[in-house]
């Protein structure tokens, strides 16, 4: 696993997302964007992940933020997600991992004593200009605004 670093260019993509609408980098040049990776859709912390970011989105828009999810999961299950939460954001369904594995968040983990592959919960602060500001990879889900925002 190659996790990207902050101060490095982000890698431009192109993915659909739940509705199958097509989103790359380059759709958010001049914008600050926030892209989450979360290993899977509709399981208890990635819910507590991704609701926090929703009950926070005024915070974000505010603050000229643009929010994309990223997992593995079908164009079908993270439309369910989106809707089963109301989730403002879009949820790009990465199942061939190109952008996953472009932003190095996939590889070994240990989950109650198994090893198995898998997506890390990485996010990455992108600024106006595609440079990486912050990667954070140790991701509290419940508070997760609170560690982007740092207000």
């Amino acid at each position: 696993m190659n996790i990207l670093k902050a101060g490095e260019i982000a890698p431009n993509f192109t993915a659909k997302d739940q509705d199958g609408n097509s989103h790359s980098l380059s759709d958010y040049h001049g914008k600050k964007l926030v892209l989450f990776f979360y290993p899977a859709a509709d399981t208890p912390t990635c819910t507590a992940e991704a609701c926090n970011l929703r009950d926070n989105y005024n915070r974000f828009i505010a603050q000229n933020y643009t929010l994309l999810g990223v997992s593995a999961d079908t164009q079908k299950k993270q439309a369910k997600f989106k809707a089963k939460y109301d989730l403002p954001f879009p949820l790009l369904a990465d199942e061939d991992h190109v952008v996953i594995n472009s932003f190095g968040v996939f590889g070994p983990k240990k989950f109650m004593g198994r090893e198995f592959d898998g997506i890390h919960r990485t996010t990455f602060v992108i600024n106006e200009k595609g440079i990486i500001d912050e990667v954070i990879t140790n991701v509290k889900s419940k508070v997760h605004t609170e560690q982007i925002l740092k207000s």
